[in-house]
């Protein structure tokens, strides 16, 4: 996969891009990182990227051309034969991401990432450039970067030989449609507290139902509104009854 990224400001992804789970994926071949500064494809001698806005209003607004051209001049050194990008507008108007989000998107080819600042958009980039609009909640940052940074590493994680593990993004929490259940490691005893005996019996089905009932328990307590799509057999829901019962008879 190729990831880019059109900001102002591409030294605030130097060392997202270098370390952990990102730098070790860009350094085996898995995926691409790359900054832009669009503010190389302006058009003036100031190299200025933004203006005020039609009918007044506070605030600056970035300018359509910087950005068009941006990305037309990566799409232009794209082999032939791949897909188009996705090109994904960092925005609080945004569709707001999800881990499901992060599995369509790692089936990508090719991604790039606008992160703007100042007041908005010149909406010409919203209607003609853009495939999505993304946001990662309902508040207003000082630009598109940090949200960026937060979806590349969810999608990167999710890629073929980004992790050690290839079966740690399968259980991770939401892609099962669960919170993740607990997790314990050495020592057996801390202070007292112990890991459950059926993690130390070597049972494979046993820890397997273990878990998978944890990962109920858990979501019901935490987010109970992921249940409510979610495909619960018989067995989930009596099991789930038996220990909301237990639950309010302790609290009682």
């Amino acid at each position: 996969m190729r990831i880019d990224v059109l900001t102002l400001f591409p030294e605030m992804f130097d060392g997202v891009f270098a370390a952990s789970i990102l730098g070790k994926a860009r350094d085996k071949g898995v995926v691409s990182l790359n900054t832009v500064n669009f503010r190389d494809y302006a058009n003036n001698k100031h190299n200025t990227v933004d203006d005020y806005p039609y009918g007044g209003g506070g605030g600056m607004v970035l300018q359509a051309e910087p950005i068009f051209s941006a990305v037309e001049a990566l799409q232009a050194a794209e082999n032939s034969g791949v897909n188009p990008p996705r090109v994904i507008l960092m925005c609080p108007q945004g569709e707001t991401f999800s881990q499901r989000k992060a599995e369509e998107l790692s089936r990508e080819e090719h991604l790039i990432f606008v992160c703007g600042h100042y007041e908005g958009y010149d909406e010409r980039i919203r209607e003609h450039l853009v495939t999505d609009e993304l946001s990662i909640g309902d508040y207003v940052l000082t630009g598109g970067e940090l949200p960026a940074m937060v979806i590349i590493d969810s999608v990167v994680r999710l890629l073929p030989g980004a992790l050690g593990n290839e079966t740690s993004a399968v259980t991770d929490s939401f892609s099962t449609g669960l919170l993740e259940y607990p997790h314990y490691t050495r020592p057996v005893e801390f202070r007292g507290w112990r890991v459950p005996d059926i993690l130390l019996s070597g049972h494979h089905a046993n820890i397997a139902q273990w878990r998978r009932q944890q990962a109920l328990w858990r979501t019901w307590q935490k987010r109970p509104d992921l249940l409510e799509n979610f495909p619960l057999t018989e067995k989930d829901k009596r099991w789930l009854e038996e220990q909301q019962h237990k639950s309010q008879s302790e609290n009682e």
